[in-house]
């Protein structure tokens, strides 16, 4: 229940935040001179897309902080048996702050301009976000191999499924990714293209996130915090 509050307020500051950029307290009635005189009148200060991909984002909070909330729910019961992490986790972790970092350059590099570093940025943050899935998959073999198989424990199928999940998102920006890289090679305007690569970075920024919770959920670290905060309040 607290994951899940704590998702909701994210998505409350984030529409917070939105709304505040649509002039919600201006006074058209009371302005005066041509309404085109006017900037950001008739529009929103945000991109469509951006708005979109906003709430997108935010569903699939909701759902990992579902995920998240069962999780924590059938740890409770008797025969939940943890399963070891892999220590490749760890790397594979690096690999996705590697790529998400990379995505920000190239969006530095888009408001300036730099063509040629948009495309290094985005090259890297495909090839580092290809070696994360490639990690991830390396990582269930081993489990698999170990005995820890999807059936044998209620721990076993969540780990499989959460990490399951993320690892299709990332698949599916992996798609957006492509695209964007080949506008970027093929000479897409300066402003379509930032707009692209502003995208992929928001999406790769969220999709960390969640991961970095994930890795602290599956490592028992979350629980331990929540234990800490449930004795400080009572």
């Amino acid at each position: 229940m607290s994951v899940i509050l704590v998702f909701l307020a994210v998505i409350a500051a984030f529409a917070g935040w939105w709304l505040s950029h649509q002039r919600l307290t201006s006074k058209p009635w009371l302005e005066q001179g041509l309404a085109g005189d006017f900037v950001g009148l008739d529009r929103s200060a945000l991109p469509t897309a951006k708005i979109g991909l906003g709430v997108f984002l935010a569903v699939v909070g909701c759902l990992f902080s579902l995920f998240t909330s069962a999780y924590f729910m059938r740890m409770g019961l008797s025969d939940w048996r943890p399963l070891p992490l892999p220590r490749l986790l760890w790397l594979n972790t690096g690999v996705l702050v590697l790529s998400s970092v990379a995505l920000q350059c190239a969006v530095v590099a888009a408001r300036r301009g730099q063509t040629d570093m948009v495309r290094l940025g985005l090259a890297t943050a495909g090839l580092t976000t290809l070696a994360f899935l490639t990690g991830q998959l390396m990582a269930w073999r081993e489990l698999t191999d170990d005995g820890y198989l999807l059936a044998s424990n209620p721990a076993n199928s969540f780990f499989y499924l959460i990490t399951g999940m993320h690892g299709l998102h990332i698949l599916g920006g992996l798609v957006g990714l492509g695209r964007t890289s080949v506008g970027a090679w093929s000479g897409t305007r300066p402003e379509r293209l930032r707009l692209s690569v502003e995208l992929c970075a928001m999406y790769w920024h969220f999709l960390l996130f969640i991961w970095l919770g994930i890795f602290a959920v599956l490592a028992g670290w979350a629980a331990t915090f929540i234990d800490i905060c449930q004795r400080l309040l009572t």
